[in-house]
């Protein structure tokens, strides 16, 4: 499946519409696309998945290992890989949009507000191939996709003052349909706030497909994933809560479950039974949105007795704060929650991390052994009051945890971490590990 990486010259340049117009001019144009995103996010794959009905891959060097990251990227489907990049190309820590094509040997379409530029547009995207040089990077900048751009004169101006090396890849009218709100986390869900199917195929006439579809490129394949599973599901059952509460999830950590386990979704906004697992997982998502219909619907009782009971139960970020004693919002209500972690949440006004992430295991926990290191994300509103009683099972080596120095609060067989894993991570080989209850 061969790709293209579609990043900006910074944040807010406009790149997740851009990357949702390429997706569509692409299924207007008769070709299958798969979308992808680069570095941890949650909330742009979702608007990939709502448009094209495909899940979107998270490209990651750091939270799946350059090898990881291939593979991942191999369990797409499709005729073009779109990659939407995260903030500027160069821009990230651990994993910039320019490691990521990097990595996988893809061209870098830049995505160039050019609302009141021309000549200037050309001269940004000249500077941007040139720095890859600058910096040691090994990308090919291939040309450009022009944002909030009119067409004739405009359009033409910008085209004409491109060098032969770079290719014009067409242009995003400014429409005003083609706005998505945000909150605190970033922009709301694409099951919430998808972009109008019809705006975007205006946008999307004014793409060079074809373009884009000459420059792609294939990827060097992946190794196998070294695992002592055959792939083959058991009889091992594993519990998801699925909802508006609890929904930032990567697809390749639903697949590697189901490659060993049956896996049986279930809500806790609806007050849904928890089924009977052998393992629970409550991934990240919004539980302070949802706080009262949490604290009254009961399946957090629920969740609170199965851990009780020894059942491994593995919540991340919103998962560790449904865990908790009590969730409090930023109006100051406060509702209960499973009390299975001793520490009360509160939401901030501001948010309290935003990094990569390193842990290294002070003892066997339901996602690492004594002594194994792992690699996620980490992007939270909220803060812990933690209880005297309070054991952790990370020693944090990169990013804040929930003290600065610990992460994983742990009860029973039950851990609650501000850490996103991916599948790669090792994290729930782990889970799936772990003896039935």
């Amino acid at each position: 499946m061969k790709g293209v990486v579609l990043a900006g010259t910074s944040s807010g340049v406009g790149k997740t519409v851009a990357t949702l117009a390429t997706l569509t001019a692409l299924e207007d144009a008769g070709y299958r696309p798969q979308p992808a995103k680069a570095g941890p996010d949650f909330i742009d794959p979702s608007h990939h998945e709502a448009l094209v009905e495909t899940p979107s891959r998270t490209l990651d060097p750091w939270l799946a290992g350059e090898d990881g990251m291939r593979r991942t990227y191999w369990r797409g489907e499709g005729d073009i890989c779109v990659v939407e990049g995260v903030m500027g190309l160069y821009d990230g820590s651990k994993t910039s949009t320019a490691a990521v094509a990097e990595g996988l040997d893809l061209p870098v379409v830049l995505v160039v507000d050019a609302k009141a530029g021309m000549e200037s547009v050309a001269a940004t995207a000249l500077g941007f191939k040139q720095y890859a040089d600058q910096v040691g990077v090994d990308i090919d900048v291939a040309g450009i996709l022009a944002q909030r751009a009119h067409g004739g004169r405009h359009a033409d101006g910008i085209e004409d003052a491109l060098p032969d090396d770079l290719t014009y890849f067409g242009r995003l009218p400014p429409l005003s349909d083609l706005e998505i709100p945000d909150r605190h986390l970033g922009l709301h869900m694409g099951s919430e706030a998808g972009l109008d199917r019809a705006a975007l195929s205006t946008a999307a006439e004014t793409i060079a497909v074809e373009r884009l579809v000459d420059v792609a490129r294939t990827p060097p394949e992946a190794p196998p994933e070294e695992t002592d599973s055959d792939g083959s599901p058991t009889d091992r059952r594993v519990a998801v809560a699925e909802d508006s509460a609890f929904c930032f999830t990567y697809p390749s950590v639903l697949e590697r479950l189901r490659s060993e386990a049956t896996l049986e979704p279930f809500s806790p906004v609806a007050g849904d039974p928890v089924p009977d697992a052998d393992a629970i997982y409550l991934p990240g998502g919004y539980p302070e949105l949802h706080g009262e219909a949490l604290e009254a619907g009961g399946t957090l009782d629920g969740i609170a007795d199965r851990a009780a009971d020894g059942v491994p139960v593995y919540g991340e970020c919103g998962g560790l704060m449904a865990l908790s004693e009590s969730l409090t919002s930023t109006d100051g209500d406060t509702y209960e929650m499973a009390g299975v972690l001793p520490a009360d949440i509160e939401m901030q006004d501001r948010y309290q991390a935003l990094d990569h992430v390193e842990l290294d295991a002070r003892g066997d926990t339901v996602t690492a052994a004594a002594g194994d290191s792992l690699r996620g994300h980490e992007f939270h509103y909220s803060a812990a009051d933690l209880g005297s009683d309070a054991s952790f099972a990370f020693d944090v080596v990169r990013g804040d945890g929930i003290d600065g120095d610990h992460d994983g609060l742990t009860e029973y067989t039950t851990l609650g971490t501000y850490c996103h894993c991916h599948a790669e991570s090792g994290a729930f080989d782990r889970l799936l590990e772990l003896p039935s209850k």
